[in-house]
């Protein structure tokens, strides 16, 4: 099912936000459109309608992102390789 990776992104943004106020509508042409709805106001779009790869990266950049997660490994290794450069 096509719709899968973009309902997969709504999802994670709708996990990113505090409420979970961003649906999708999907064409008769197969292609996808953000909505936010918010209580006592109409459905919002927030996009024209988009291939489905050019959606999932556009629903990806929407709302507050999430921070990488680091290991100490990883630290160490990026202070090992400024090192090795110098």
């Amino acid at each position: 099912m096509r719709s899968t990776r973009a309902a997969s992104a709504i999802e994670r943004l709708n996990n990113r936000t505090e409420s979970r106020e961003y649906s999708m509508l999907r064409t008769s042409d197969e292609r996808f459109i953000l909505t936010r709805r918010v209580a006592g106001q109409p459905l919002e779009k927030l996009n024209e309608a988009m291939e489905l790869d050019d959606f999932v990266t556009f629903v990806n950049a929407q709302g507050p992102q999430k921070a990488k997660r680091v290991s100490k490994l990883d630290v160490q290794f990026e202070k090992n390789m400024r090192n090795k450069k110098e």
